[in-house]
Order: C-alpha cells, then sequence, then structure tokens
C-alpha cells in the first residue's frame, strides 16, 4: 500500500529518514522534566519540580513565522527560521512573568525532504536551547497538492509556569512608571508582508550588499528573531519586579504597548533613545512609507519593554549588563490614555 501513498505524493521513507535526522538536535534541548523518547504519540513532561510553588499557573503560546519563510525559502537557507518559532511563543509567554517548559513544533510541506527538515527543527532546537524550553514533540506533515513542492509554513506551541504571585499582569502598573527597552535584531517575525511588497524577494536581490546595513538584504531580514527568556529570567531571580511587559510584534508600538497598560493609561515614548536597526531606514525609504505607519507595523528596534517603579530603574539596568543585555531608558506611563510615539 505504501507505493500507492508515494504515488500520491507521500513518502513514508522520507519521514522516517527526517525524524532520524532531527533527533541529534532534539536531544540537546533535554530537561530533567522531560520523560520518555522521541516518537511517543505525546509528549510527557514531569511537574514536580512546581509543587513547591504555591498556586502555579501554566501559560501558553503558539504562533508562527508568517512570511518570513518565504524569505527562508528564496536563500535557500532553513537553520534560522526555527528560532523565530520558538521566540514569538516564549517571549509572549515571558511577558507574563513565565518560565517556559517546552515547546512543540508543526511544520507543513509541499515535499518532505528530510535535509531540509531537520535544518528548520536545528533552528527550533536553537531557540529552545536559548529559551531553556525542551523540545519535547513534533509533526512534520507532507501536503501533496495543498502546497508547491518547494514551501513550507512552521509554527509552534509553547508551555510555560510562573506562580500566580510572581505573575506580571500590569495590575499595580502607575502613571510615572518608567518604560525599559531591550533592543530587537531586526525585523524579527512580523511586517513580512510590507517588507515583501517594498523589495522584489528574489535570490539576486537578496544577495545584494548594502554598505548601509553592512550586509545582504537577505541576511538583514532573515536575522532570527531575538528571545527575551534569559533576561527576564535574571531580573526575576534579582528580586526585582517588573509591572508590564509588551513584546512588540504585529502591530508595532501602537497596538502591543496598550495591551500592557491598565484602562485610561497611556505612554511617551522617545524613539531617539534606543538604536535604530539601519533596516527599518532602508525599508522606509524603498517603500516611501510614513513614520507613523512605521511604528505601526514594525518594532524599529526596540523587541520588548518593560513597566517598572522609578526607583528600579537603575537596579534593573544593572542587572541586565552583568548578562551584557544592552537596555534603554524609553519612556514614561501617562494618564492620557494614547500611545505617544516622539520622533
Amino acid at each position: 500500500m505504501a507505493e500507492h501513498y508515494a504515488a500520491a505524493g507521500v513518502s513514508l521513507e522520507a519521514g522516517y529518514k527526517s525524524v532520524e535526522l532531527i533527533k541529534e538536535h532534539v536531544k540537546k534541548t533535554m530537561r530533567p522534566e522531560v520523560l520518555g523518547g522521541l516518537g511517543g504519540f505525546s509528549g510527557a513532561f514531569s511537574l514536580s519540580k512546581i509543587k513547591d510553588m504555591e498556586e502555579p499557573v501554566l501559560l501558553s503560546g503558539t504562533d508562527g513565522c508568517g512570511t518570513k519563510v518565504k524569505l527562508a525559502m528564496v536563500m535557500n537557507k532553513h537553520d534560522t527560521i526555527g528560532i523565530d518559532a520558538v521566540a514569538m511563543c516564549v517571549n509572549d509567554i515571558a511577558c507574563a512573568g513565565g518560565e517556559p517548559l517546552f515547546f512543540l513544533d508543526y511544520i507543513a510541506c509541499g515535499k518532505n525532504v528530510p535535509e531540509k527538515i531537520a535544518d528548520i527543527v536545528k533552528g527550533v532546537s536553537e531557540g529552545c536551547l536559548q529559551s531553556e524550553a525542551a523540545l519535547i514533540g513534533g509533526e512534520t506533515a507532507e501536503h501533496p497538492g495543498l502546497m508547491p513542492e518547494d514551501d513550507y509554513d512552521l509554527a509552534g506551541f509553547a508551555v510555560g509556569v510562573c506562580d500566580k504571585k510572581d505573575m506580571i499582569t500590569g495590575k499595580n502598573l502607575n502613571v510615572g512608571d518608567v518604560l525599559i527597552g531591550l533592543p530587537s535584531t531586526g525585523v524579527h517575525s512580523n511586517g513580512f508582508s510590507l517588507v515583501r511588497n517594498v523589495f522584489d524577494i528574489t535570490e539576486e536581490s537578496l544577495n545584494t550588499y548594502y554598505d548601509e546595513l553592512g550586509k545582504t538584504l537577505g541576511e538583514a531580514l532573515l536575522a532570527p528573531t531575538k528571545i527575551y527568556v534569559k533576561a527576564l529570567k535574571h531580573i526575576k531571580a534579582s528580586g526585582i519586579t517588573l509591572k508590564a511587559c509588551s513584546h512588540i510584534t504585529g502591530g508595532g508600538f501602537y497596538e502591543n504597548v496598550p495591551r500592557m497598560l491598565k484602562d485610561g493609561m497611556g505612554v511617551e515614548i522617545d524613539t531617539k533613545a534606543f538604536p535604530k536597526p539601519p533596516i527599518f531606514d532602508l525599508i522606509q525609504k524603498n517603500g516611501d512609507i510614513s513614520t507613523k505607519e512605521m511604528y505601526n507595523v514594525f518594532n524599529m528596534g526596540l523587541g520588548f519593554v518593560m513597566a517598572v517603579d522609578p526607583a528600579d530603574v537603575e537596579k534593573v539596568q544593572t542587572v541586565l549588563s552583568e548578562i551584557n543585555e544592552p537596555s534603554y531608558v524609553v519612556g514614561k506611563v501617562t494618564e492620557t490614555g494614547q500611545v505617544d510615539v516622539q520622533w
């Protein structure tokens, strides 16, 4: 019967081979809580370590990489897009004060090329290592006739935990609290539909070197999303209370920052207070895009924003400097009910 399945475009052998190739990457992400090996019908994770929490709360996040995967396909470089998939999930968990525990990936492809699948999962594993989450399962689905052979999409799902008393909810946010921002590595994983409208996404254009970027266009655009989990863990371990957090993703500043605020509150953000990667100037110039729209679509160099008591600003920045994590005082909480981005 396998001959008929192969004739329909699905290779069981390719599936078996891809599983074998990814095992070495998955093993690197293991934590003591992981039970059983790769290949079961479900991933098992012991919760024994959270028994010491007063009121453990599970946090979850799911996301993909959007149309950024198209660049990976055109450049035939698949070993970093998995970092993006992990980052989009675990950064959201970190926003709530959670520690990511485990991650599962889902790859849909037109044709299962084992080496390509292994490259994708290599990136997923790297993202899991950066966030100290275990990769405990996943799925590669071959979809002949539904997707072109060279195409694929990648998504993921993460689960984390936090003691309820340590959750970052914004409930204690006050007017005058200070915003501290953590830099992005570039475009991250949002706004690529606009990016693909601005540039010709061809192998030639992506391999074009730009002096202002110091690299090719493709290298700048494909730079993986930064993972902020360790920075947040380090702050928490230092005993500092973060009042609210925002992961700057699709919708830029205007959509994401209000998600960390109480009703009626606003923010002032000084865009001159943090460096802007040159890729954003190139996008804006080539696309003739207004500055407001840029800040409404992209992170513009700021991937994560935290609100802290004014008395804690210096402590937060000192703690972050201990792990060589740059940070910037970028604004404050106001009573205007609006997001005021000053450029």
